[in-house]
This record gives C-alpha cells, sequence and structure tokens, in this order.
C-alpha cells in the first residue's frame, strides 16, 4: 500500500510539472522545483528525475532541444536563472546528490555513445574505459546502469554531440560553455579539494570504480579483447569500502564521461591499420564541439600543472603519501587524455575542410602541447614580451607526447600546403602554428625527443621482457600503479609504439623529407607574399579609379566588375595582415629549421622567376580537351598559392545578367523589352547590315555584333566547348542608356545646349549626331575608308 501511494504521488507530481512546464516561465519553473527538491523526498523524486534532465538537456534522439544551452547566451533574461539552477551547489545537483544517497540506477542507451564504444559492447567486448565495467546489464539489453550523478553527466556530455551545429553569438559566452568551465573547476579545482556532497554518508556514496581483480586483464586498445561472456563479470558493487576513493569519485567519473563523450569518436585501432586517418568515419566534430574540447584540455593542463611541489618527487614513497586528488593530478593528462585526443586532432587534421574554421582545431592542438602556458607562472617571459622560453622541466611532457609535437605538425604542413595563404585568416593559422614551435628551447627538447627514439633497443631493458604501457593502463587511479619505466627512451619509445603501432615507420620532424616540405611550403609563403603585394596594389589603384570624380568621367563599363570601394578597402587590409603574417611566419620557420639566408634567397629568386613566367603566361597549367581547359596537378597548386587564375567573367547573355547598382532596375526592363521588339522584328536585316564589308558593314558589326567581344572573352576562359562555339546573332542592346552615369551624361549635355539656345529636338540630334562620332573613332577600319577613299 505504501509503495502504491508513493507511486501515486509520483505520478502526480510528474503530471503537475509536465503541464506547468509549457504554461509557466523559465524562473517560475526554477522556482517551484528548488521547492520540490527541498521538500520532497528521494522516493517521489526518483521518478521525476530522467523527465527532469530531458526536458533540461533534451532528448538524445535530439528531438526536444530542451532549454537550448548551447544557444543561451549572457545577454539573455533566462541565461543567469539557468546557471543558477544547475550551479554545482544548485538545486539541480542537490538533487542529484539527494538521489544518491538512495542508490537509485537509471538507464542510459548504448545507441548514444560514441561509435567505438557502442561497437566494444555490441560485439561481447568490455570498452577500455574503466568507466563502463560495472554498468553493462547482462544479458546483453543495450542500456547502461548508471548512478543519478553519471546519468547527470551523460546526459549533460551527450547534449553536445546530439543536436545539429550551429550556434547563435559567440560559443564562449553560452550558457553551456559557461557550465562546462563551472564543472572543470567545481570538481577539478587548481586549489583546495573537492567540496563535499551534501548526502554523503556510510550507506550510499558511490565511490570510483572498484579495483580490478588481477586475474581480470585490461582491456585497451594494445591488447586482445577478451568476450564479456568468457570473464563471467557481475556487476562490481557499487560503493567501494576505501574511504580515500570518496574524495575524487565524482572528479574522476565527470572526467571519464567527458572524455569518452566528446574525444572517443574515433578507433585507434583502425588508425593503426592504415597509418592514415584517410577513412571517413561517420562522426564529423562541429567547430563548437572542439572549442569545447580545447576549454577541456586547457584545464587540464592547469589542474595537473597545481600538483604540489612535494608531490612531484618520482620517489614510490613520495607517491604512497600523496592525497587521491594529488595523484589524479599528476596522472591526469597521459592516461585520460593524449591517446583520444591524438586520434581526434588526427582525424580532424584530415577531414576538416581547407577554410578558416580550422582555427578551431588549431588552437585545441596547440594549446595541448603547451603546458606551461596555463601554470600561473609570469617569469618565462622574455625582456621583449614576445617569446616565452620553454623550461627544461618540460622535457618530459614533450618525450612523452612527441607525436602531439611531430607527426602532427607535419599534418599541418600538408594542410598548409593546400590553403589559401594570401587569405588572412589561413595566414595567421601559419603565423601562429610558427609562432609556437620557434620559442626558445622547443626544438631541441624535440630533437632530443627524436634521438631517444632512435637509441638501439639494447639502450634500454631488454624489450622481450618488458611491454610498452599504453596510455589506458591502470584502471582507476586509485588502484595500485602499474611499473612505468623511469629512463627516457623507454618513455618515447612506450608514447611512439602504443598509439602508431609496433611496426610504425616514424618521420624525423628534423629530417631530411620534412625539411623537403618545409621549403616547399617557404616557395608557397613566399609566393602568396607576392600575390597579396599584387593585390594590394591593384586593390589601391581599383580605389582611385573608384573615387568620386572618375564616377563622372568616360571610363570601362565592365559588368564583371562587381568590386565596390569599400570591398577593395577590405581586400586591402586584409591583404595588409597577410603580408604581416607570412613575413613573420617565413622568419621563425628559418629560426626553426636553422636555414641560413643563402638557402633562403636562393628560394626567392626560384618563386620570382616562376612568377615572372606565370604573369606572362597568365592562364594556370592546363590541358586542352572537348569539354575545355583541365587544370593539371600543378595549374591546381598555381591557383591555391595564388600565382596564376582565370579570368572569372559573367559568360551568360549580356542582356540577362543581374541589374547592377549603377543601374535603373525600371530602365534595365524596359530597354530590354525595347529593344527585343527590334531585334525580333528587324533581325534579318541586322544580319545582312552586319555582313557587308564596306563602311555600313563596320559601323553595323561595331554597334550590332557586341556579343562577339562575349566569344572573344570566352576564349581565353575555361568554359564549355558547346558554350563558346555557339552561335552569335547580330542585336540591337539599349542596356547602356539605364546606366546611372549615362543618364547624367546625357543631362548635363542638354542642359549644355539648353544654354546654347537649342532646342529639345536639336539637342537630341546634336547628342546622337556627337555620339556616332565618337563611336565612329573607335572603329579603325572605318576610320581608315573614310580617310583613304
Amino acid at each position: 500500500i505504501i509503495f502504491l501511494c508513493l507511486t501515486f504521488v509520483s505520478c502526480c507530481l510528474q503530471a503537475n510539472l509536465k503541464a506547468d512546464w509549457t504554461n509557466k516561465p523559465l524562473h517560475q519553473r526554477c522556482h517551484e522545483l528548488s521547492k520540490i527538491i527541498d521538500d520532497y523526498p528521494a522516493k517521489e523524486l526518483h521518478a521525476i528525475f530522467p523527465w527532469l534532465v530531458e526536458s533540461v538537456f533534451g532528448s538524445l534522439d535530439g528531438i526536444l532541444s530542451g532549454w537550448n544551452l548551447r544557444f543561451l547566451q549572457a545577454r539573455s533574461a533566462e541565461y543567469n536563472i539557468a546557471m543558477d539552477f544547475l550551479d554545482p551547489s544548485g538545486p539541480m545537483m542537490k538533487l542529484v546528490y539527494k538521489l544518491q544517497a538512495e542508490e537509485y540506477k537509471y538507464e542510459f542507451p548504448v545507441s548514444y555513445l560514441p561509435g567505438p564504444i557502442k561497437s566494444s559492447i555490441h560485439a561481447g567486448v568490455l570498452p577500455d574505459c574503466p568507466l563502463f565495467h560495472n554498468k553493462i546489464q547482462f544479458p546483453m539489453s543495450g542500456l547502461l546502469l548508471l548512478n543519478p550523478f553519471e546519468y547527470y553527466m551523460f546526459s549533460f556530455a551527450s547534449s553536445l554531440i546530439n543536436y545539429p551545429p550551429g550556434q547563435h553569438g559567440s560559443c564562449s559566452d553560452s550558457a553551456y560553455f559557461v557550465l562546462v568551465d563551472t564543472y572543470l573547476k567545481y570538481f577539478l579545482p587548481t586549489e583546495g579539494n573537492v567540496p563535499p556532497s551534501p548526502f554523503s554518508d556510510t550507506r550510499g556514496t558511490v565511490a570510483s570504480p572498484a579495483p580490478r581483480s588481477p586475474n581480470v586483464p585490461y582491456v585497451g586498445y594494445g591488447g586482445h579483447s577478451t568476450s564479456l561472456l568468457k570473464r563471467h563479470i557481475t556487476h562490481q558493487p557499487s560503493v567501494n569500502a576505501d574511504p580515500a576513493a570518496q574524495e575524487i569519485w565524482r572528479s574522476e567519473t565527470l572526467l571519464q564521461v567527458f572524455v569518452e563523450m566528446w574525444l572517443h569518436h574515433y578507433s585507434l585501432e583502425m588508425y593503426q591499420k592504415l597509418q592514415s586517418p584517410q577513412v571517413k568515419e561517420p562522426f564529423t566534430p562541429s567547430e563548437e564541439h572542439v572549442l569545447v574540447v580545447r576549454l577541456l584540455v586547457k584545464h587540464l593542463h592547469a589542474f595537473s600543472s597545481s600538483l604540489k611541489q612535494e608531490s612531484i618527487s618520482s620517489s614510490p614513497s613520495a607517491h604512497s603519501h600523496s592525497s587521491p586528488l594529488e595523484e589524479l593530478k599528476r596522472v591526469v593528462v597521459q592516461r585520460f587524455v593524449q591517446q583520444k585526443l591524438y586520434v581526434f586532432l588526427q582525424h580532424c587534421f584530415g577531414h576538416w575542410p581547407l577554410d578558416a574554421s580550422f582555427r578551431a582545431v588549431l588552437e585545441t592542438w596547440l594549446s595541448y602541447i603547451q603546458p606551461w602556458r596555463y601554470t600561473g607562472e609570469k617569469n618565462n617571459m622574455q625582456a621583449d614580451g614576445q617569446n616565452r622560453i620553454v623550461p627544461d622541466k618540460w622535457a618530459s611532457f614533450v618525450q612523452e607526447n612527441l607525436l602531439m609535437y611531430t607527426k602532427l605538425f607535419q599534418g599541418f604542413l600538408n594542410r598548409a600546403m593546400r590553403t589559401d595563404l594570401v587569405n588572412a585568416k589561413n595566414a595567421l593559422m601559419v603565423f601562429r602554428v610558427t609562432k609556437v614551435f620557434v620559442q626558445p628551447n622547443l626544438s631541441e627538447m624535440i630533437q632530443k625527443a627524436e634521438q631517444l627514439f632512435l637509441e638501439p633497443e639494447h639502450a634500454i631493458l631488454q624489450r622481450q621482457n618488458r611491454v610498452f604501457l599504453t596510455p589506458s593502463h591502470g584502471g582507476s587511479f586509485l588502484s595500485s600503479r602499474q611499473p612505468v619505466g623511469t629512463d627516457s627512451i623507454f618513455k618515447v619509445k612506450s608514447h611512439v609504439y602504443s598509439l602508431e603501432g609496433q611496426d610504425c615507420q616514424y618521420n624525423l620532424m628534423f629530417g631530411p623529407d620534412l625539411r623537403k616540405n618545409v621549403l616547399k611550403l617557404i616557395q608557397i609563403i613566399a609566393q602568396a607574399r607576392r600575390t597579396a603585394k599584387r593585390i594590394s596594389d591593384h586593390s589601391t589603384e581599383m580605389a582611385a579609379n573608384n573615387s568620386f570624380l572618375s564616377w563622372f568621367a568616360v571610363g570601362s563599363s565592365d559588368h564583371n566588375n562587381t568590386f565596390t570601394g569599400g570591398e577593395m578597402d577590405d581586400m586591402g587590409e586584409g591583404v595588409k595582415k597577410t603580408h604581416e603574417f607570412l613575413d613573420k611566419a617565413l622568419d621563425y620557420l628559418c629560426q626553426i629549421f636553422r636555414l641560413n639566408a643563402g638557402q633562403l634567397s636562393q628560394l626567392m629568386v626560384n618563386v620570382a622567376s616562376v612568377d615572372d613566367e606565370g604573369a606572362s603566361k597568365q592562364l594556370p597549367d592546363c590541358i586542352p580537351s572537348e569539354n575545355g581547359f583541365v587544370l593539371t596537378d600543378l595549374g591546381r597548386l598555381q591557383i591555391i598559392s595564388g600565382l596564376r587564375r582565370f579570368e572569372i567573367e559573367y559568360q551568360g547573355d549580356p542582356e540577362l545578367q543581374p541589374i547592377r547598382s549603377y543601374e535603373n532596375a525600371f530602365l534595365v526592363r524596359l530597354m530590354f523589352q525595347i529593344s527585343s521588339f527590334i531585334n525580333a522584328r528587324f533581325g534579318d536585316h541586322m544580319e545582312a547590315l552586319c555582313s557587308r564589308q564596306d563602311l555600313l558593314g563596320s559601323i553595323g558589326r561595331h554597334y550590332l555584333s557586341s556579343s562577339s567581344k562575349v566569344a572573344e572573352q570566352r576564349r581565353k576562359s575555361p568554359v564549355l566547348r558547346q558554350m563558346r562555339d555557339r552561335p552569335q546573332r547580330a542585336r540591337l542592346s539599349l542596356r547602356v542608356l539605364a546606366s546611372y552615369r549615362t543618364l547624367l551624361i546625357l543631362l548635363l549635355l542638354y542642359m549644355l545646349f539648353a544654354l546654347l539656345s537649342f532646342g529639345t529636338l536639336s539637342s537630341t540630334g546634336l547628342v546622337l549626331i556627337v555620339s556616332f562620332l565618337y563611336e565612329l573613332l573607335k572603329i579603325h577600319d572605318a576610320f581608315f575608308y573614310i580617310l583613304f577613299f
């Protein structure tokens, strides 16, 4: 009876909340929910918890958007209400802790987990992350059994990836982004400890996953997976008797959820088989997703760098006296993040579009390889305030993350050589990377790490008696530590082999192969600088020609010139930035790879000679075919680098091209109707006139065959042969009379003739005569016909 009563109360409570959810404003809903959370017992709140989480974060299938935290900006009136309700010390988290104390479980569908985790579970293999080791139901039901804190964090993390990308305003100002930052600072504090749960007690506090039994091998990417059914693993107990583990179970859970849901979308096993990230996988991260990952990386560096000095000692005795939170700080980056972030970035480097949105991926990578930026230390700046000296204490980090520096630099190099570096945003990315790698002492650390990797096997302990550890070894950080090689050689080799496989062919960053690619990039940068200079000069000239006085002059009426004065000014400013970024990038590359002035000068001479040749040929390298020109690989590189280009012009009927800003729309349409009527009525007569070889024929071809000029321009452009060979008929075009410039000139001429006492008809006749004589002088053959005959 008591159970039925509680069930009835829970159903009534949920029904009332659902009824009020769409009718009441957010502040009233949050106020009432806070009172319900305070007043009702956990048994009645248990039933509404999944519905409330879905109403806030949205449904897992993306149909319900919830509170739209990703689009809720700080300027919104509802922003502070939502942030207060979801704060780590707010009502929502209070509900989580209240349910946590009663050990309730909630189901989370396996189908909404990242691809590799989902595939592993469906194949009956335990995922490598300890977070899942006691959550899978038997027999396979497709559901995870999660405690309230885990369910809340899984739902919160999945709301970033289960909805279509896009945002209104800045991502860093959204409620979701700020909430991620708030949770990271609260549960992974850089100072002090994690605040205790307000409902913690010995009855219901759930700790981190229990340590693995020695006879159950850890399932990671580097080893052979074992079937779940063969292991006969039952649900592990949810309560850990170790009181020290209670201190950080929420920190460890939050971190594992974020890493698994945001980074574990690509299989390291597949990457190792292919030795390349060039196979398209179904998940494509959004720019917002990558920015949140960068926030996670930055905070974990700050969290790890806050390790107490007395805990930094590598002696086992020092570790035994460290608190669980300090122990987590020591290993958080290497064990939790490195492997999955490496594969995530490799995939992004290989599949992200070649545009400025790659900046988010780039900055995430640069944040990871510069942990010294997040130590809070201010004494590592040079006197000029520009270059940071990388302290020697970070040499071990560089060694244990060597591929993050070298392999991803090679990936960026390949992207940069295929990118339009005349674009200021792309040039900025090259500048950013070179500025990071030119930091004093960093190149030396990378070279030292590569030398350690090349050391022969006999330089370390016998290889057959040691296994290179994968970053995933170790399970819970509260269990006994795995044996780790103390020598630097072993660390580097362990890192490389665990991520790239035992048979990988490592390409040295400062080796001859990569040096050739660097020299190619320098040539492309030099070509982009010259192109940027030409564009800058051209934009300056166009800005001068588009001045107020030149508007009245008789200039070119080229309809293909669509740049306005403001656009040319913006282009000029962008080109100036491009030149500045590329100049600095060239200087930094020479410093990083120790190129002397003679080598650089020779490269510049080669670029200048190729550039001069390209200026004379104009068109990129291409092969004529039945369907027009076909670009060669050299031609594509010439276009990307800005060395050569096709003249992009309007190829359709000149009479049907879009109405320009300097034309009157009504007159354009009126002149088109009149000229169409005349052409239809007298088309045959105009064809006969243009076919004559005398003076009248020359005049007729000049006034009635303007389309022949378009045909001549088409021969210089890569259009289809069918379009290029399309027959052109003689016709009259009156569209010039719809131009504001033509109308102004006519108005001035009529005013001039009126001052000279000419009437309207006589003024019109004089205008026609002046126009006829002016155009007649432009016809060379007609002019010579009159002169000599």
